[in-house]
């Protein structure tokens, strides 16, 4: 077996889409596996994720990205509560927010944070969604370590976090506010009528074909004057094509 049909076993086995990936940063990606597990072939590494689930585990997280964490780029994160302030005394109402790609959850739950911390008080809520089940369940709990939350402003830590042992749960009315989901960016729909999305660090990874399908769809899923925030090495340079202006750099905003 070489990479490509290993590509394609994995779209069948895990319904993931390698293909949709760059090709050399992917490739990079699973040797490296290979090598960490002793693996001298793909055929041994297929054998390996198919007979042991803790690998098999191993290779999704390490293939689906999940890296986060609280506030990532905090003066960006600074720039869109500006830009969810404007835009929410503007319209004055239920915000609907989706976090794609979440992993851990905290990404949805820094904006949470935000929502609560409104003026407008109305009540918004944030999908959040990723293609990792695992991850998922992890974000439910809601339970996080000391280096997650070094972005986290000493007055949100002490008014949405509880400190058990050595882990930090976020207040209950935090986590009410989001709704986890399975979602493949790349192969599901997606819902309508967002006010904002957030898709940080996940895009960069994708080829450019994939990327315009995905730039059309949220477009497409925002709300007229709805915002794409995106991560800090994500500018879209193209953003016009996809009905987009810029209201911040990486702030987008659908015309």
């Amino acid at each position: 077996m070489d990479l490509e049909q290993f590509k394609t076993w994995v779209h069948k086995e895990f319904g993931i889409d390698l293909f949709a990936y760059k090709s050399n940063q992917l490739h990079r990606r699973i040797l490296s596996l290979m090598s960490r597990v002793g693996a001298k072939d793909i055929d041994e590494y297929v054998k390996l994720l198919k007979s042991d689930y803790g690998q098999r585990q191993k290779f999704l997280d390490f293939i689906t990205i999940n890296v986060t964490e609280f506030f990532r780029n905090p003066e960006l994160f600074k720039e869109l509560q500006k830009e969810i302030e404007i835009y929410s005394k503007e319209k004055n109402i239920n915000l609907k927010i989706w976090s794609a790609a979440c992993s851990i959850g905290a990404e949805p739950y820094s904006l949470a944070m935000i929502l609560d911390n409104l003026k407008n008080k109305n009540k918004h809520s944030i999908l959040a969604t990723d293609i990792d089940n695992t991850i998922l369940e992890r974000a439910k709990a809601a339970e996080y370590v000391i280096s997650e939350l070094k972005n986290v402003d000493k007055i949100y830590l002490d008014k949405y976090f509880k400190k058990i042992d050595d882990k930090y749960t976020i207040d209950t009315g935090i986590k009410n506010m989001v709704t986890f989901k399975k979602h493949d960016l790349i192969l599901d729909d997606y819902e309508k009528n967002f006010d904002l999305i957030v898709c940080r660090n996940v895009v960069i990874y994708f080829n450019q074909d994939v990327k315009d399908k995905i730039y059309e769809k949220f477009s497409d899923s925002l709300k007229k004057g709805g915002l794409l925030f995106v991560g800090a090495t994500e500018s879209i340079y193209n953003y016009k094509d996809y009905g987009f202006e810029k209201a911040s750099t990486f702030i987008y905003r659908k015309q």
